[in-house]
């Protein structure tokens, strides 16, 4: 009725069709949330000089390159030329995909099969555990350059 095409819009059926919602009525444009936080906290110039970069979500697979908050990151760092590591509760079905978009490791913190419960109620040592071994490595890393 508006003459809006929104049903190929990309992001216009997230939140329920929010944003396709806004586009035909209100005439708004759709931008992934992930850059408009990172410019928000002035990533880029955040991270100037670093030599790697530490991210993370509860479960890695497939759906993170949709526009998930770990590849917005990754993308970011590597136009920088910066490396990333993300750690995460699990990784699932086609995590492997990711390492084609700006991601040097992906590691899960869970050290083997085990309920979600327990997986929840232990995240915190499990990530500091696992933080613990990345940093050994990138320590061993500089030490050796």
């Amino acid at each position: 009725a508006l003459g809006a095409d929104v049903l190929a819009l990309p992001g216009g059926g997230a939140a329920g069709g929010l944003g396709a919602g806004l586009a035909a009525f209100l005439g708004a444009s759709l931008e992934p949330g992930i850059e408009i936080v990172l410019e928000t906290v002035g990533f880029d110039r955040r991270v100037e000089g670093a030599d790697w970069i530490i991210t993370g979500e509860g479960r890695t697979d497939g759906q993170t390159l949709f526009g998930k908050v770990p590849l917005g990151v990754a993308r970011r760092a590597a136009a920088a030329g910066i490396p990333v590591i993300c750690l995460s509760g699990s990784l699932g079905p086609g995590y492997g995909a990711l390492y084609d978009h700006g991601f040097a490791a992906l590691m899960s913190i869970a050290p083997g099969p085990g309920t979600l419960r327990d997986a929840m109620e232990n995240a915190a040592a499990r990530l500091e555990d696992t933080a613990r071994a990345v940093g050994g490595i990138l320590h061993a890393q500089a030490s050796r350059a």
